[in-house]
């Protein structure tokens, strides 16, 4: 399995992912889209996140493990992390991540093979002030156009108190 490597640097696809999201929200008669009740008609995925979240003197470490139980490959996903607290100014993100606002970042997943595993993700996240404790929101912002019927693996909420404990979801 890949681990993502620290660096400076931006995501390639999030940016066109967003548009083309909004632009599906939209613009009738896009690709995937029929009718009036714009049913999808797209491949099928269901992506999930395994990880873990742990915050220790304003420093957020987040570890996740994207994977897609199917029935569909995915070519690329974007992740997003929200916190409850703001980012420091300055952040050295993981490759394929990017600085979406004040309290979120967003990372690509590379590819997602059907019942398989994409490529580990690292962050280590500096707060702009230490706090006691973060919510920290996983979830899925775009998933290569597919639809996924259960939610319920790919959308996170966990509680890290500034203990340096892990806590796992």
């Amino acid at each position: 399995m890949e681990v993502v490597a620290v660096r400076r640097g931006a995501v390639r696809s999030v940016v066109v992912a967003g548009l083309l999201v909004l632009g599906a929200a939209g613009v009738p008669g896009l690709p995937g889209m029929s009718g009036s009740a714009r049913a999808w008609t797209g491949p099928e995925a269901d992506v999930a996140y395994h990880g873990r979240v742990s915050l220790s003197r304003g420093l957020l470490r987040v570890w996740v493990v994207p994977q897609n139980e199917g029935p569909a490959a995915l070519s690329d996903a974007t992740l997003r992390v929200r916190l409850s607290a703001e980012l420091a100014d300055r952040q050295e993100l993981a490759e394929g991540c990017a600085r979406a606002g004040l309290r979120e970042v967003m990372c690509e997943t590379g590819a997602l093979p059907l019942h398989g595993r994409g490529r580990h993700i690292g962050l280590l996240l500096a707060l702009k002030e230490p706090v006691p404790e973060v919510v920290v929101r996983i979830d899925t912002w775009w998933n290569g156009g597919a639809s996924d019927r259960d939610l319920s693996n790919n959308q996170h909420t966990v509680l890290a108190l500034d203990t340096g404990d892990s806590y796992a979801f």
